[in-house]
C-alpha cells in the first residue's frame, strides 16, 4: 500500500458493526493494481453527517451495510435501478459531489444461487424483512423461484416484502421446514448480541436440502457450522462479501480485476 499522500483516493464502508472483511479486500486489489487508493471501514454516529463528508471530502466510494441500507435512500441524489427496483442501497459513487446509489448484493444472490444450481423449485424459507432480505428476496424472485415464505417479526415490514414479490409472510417459523432456508438478520453476526445464536432450529436445519446465511462475519456463522455438521451444502455470507464487494471494486475505480487478483484478494480477505 503506498504512503498516504494528499493524491491518495479514499473510500469507506459505513455499518453498525464493521469488520476487515472490506478493508482487506479492496486494499489489497489496490495493492496489487499499483492504484494509489485506501479503504478504511467506519461505525458512523450519525448517519447524514456521515453521508455529507463522503460529498464534502470527496470519498469516492462508501459500501453501506445493516443497518443503513433503506435510511440512505432520502441522502443520496440518484437510485441506480439495481437499488431504486428493491428500496435497498450497499453501494454508493461520488462524482464531483453526486451521489449515485447502487445495489451489488442482489448481483451476489443471483450469481450464488445460480452458481450452487439450486433447482427453483425448491420450496424457500428467507428469515428477515431489512434491506438485505430485500435483495435476497427479488433475486430469488427473478430466478425463478415461487414457493418463498417470508419470516419477520416486523408484520408491516414482512408483509409489504411478501407481499410485493407475491410470496408468503409468517410472523414465526413456527417448526416450518423448507428445502432452502436464508438468513438475512443480524443473528449470529460476531460482536452482536445474538452472536452465538442459531438463525433456524435444529429441525429446520435438518429438513432443508440447502442452508445460505448472508452473515460475512464470521465465516463460520453458528448457522453454517450446524449446516455442515448435518451434512448440507451451504452458502456462506463470506461468499457474497466476496461477490458484492467485487462488483463495489469495479463501481469505484471502473477496473475489474482478473479472476487471480479476486482470488488472492479473497484468500488475504479470509486470513484475519
Amino acid at each position: 500500500m503506498p504512503i498516504l499522500n494528499k493524491d491518495m483516493t479514499l473510500c469507506i464502508s459505513l455499518s453498525a458493526r464493521p469488520s476487515n472483511n472490506g478493508t482487506r479486500f479492496h486494499n489489497h486489489l489496490y495493492e496489487q493494481l499499483n492504484l494509489n487508493w485506501i479503504y478504511k471501514a467506519f461505525a458512523p454516529t450519525n448517519l447524514e453527517r456521515a453521508i455529507a463528508g463522503v460529498r464534502g471530502l470527496g470519498i469516492r466510494g462508501c459500501a453501506i451495510s445493516m443497518p443503513y441500507k433503506e435510511d440512505v435512500i432520502a441522502l443520496v441524489d440518484e437510485m441506480d435501478p439495481s437499488a431504486k427496483a428493491i428500496d435497498s442501497v450497499n453501494t454508493i459513487v461520488n462524482t464531483d459531489g453526486h451521489l449515485k446509489a447502487y445495489n451489488t448484493d442482489y448481483t451476489a444472490i443471483e450469481q450464488l444461487l445460480a452458481a450452487n444450481q439450486v433447482p427453483t423449485s425448491y420450496s424457500v424459507l428467507v428469515q428477515g424483512a431489512g434491506g438485505m432480505a430485500k435483495a435476497t428476496v427479488a433475486a430469488l424472485r427473478d430466478a425463478g423461484f415461487s414457493d418463498v415464505t417470508v419470516i419477520a417479526r416486523n408484520e408491516a415490514g414482512g408483509r409489504a416484502l411478501a407481499d410485493q414479490y407475491g410470496f408468503q409472510w409468517r410472523k414465526a417459523l413456527d417448526g416450518g421446514t423448507a428445502d432452502l432456508v436464508i438468513n438475512v438478520t443480524p443473528i449470529g453476526m460476531a460482536g452482536g448480541a445474538e452472536a452465538e445464536s442459531l438463525s433456524f432450529p435444529e429441525e429446520a436445519i435438518k429438513a432443508a436440502r440447502v442452508v445460505f446465511d448472508v452473515v460475512a462475519l464470521p465465516a463460520e456463522t453458528p448457522l453454517i457450522r450446524a449446516a455442515r455438521a448435518a451434512g448440507k451444502p451451504v452458502i456462506t455470507g463470506a461468499e457474497v462479501a466476496t461477490i458484492q464487494a467485487l462488483e463495489q471494486f469495479v463501481l469505484y475505480t471502473g477496473v475489474r480485476p482478473d479472476a487471480e487478483q479476486v482470488r488472492a484478494a479473497e484468500e488475504f480477505m479470509r486470513a484475519q
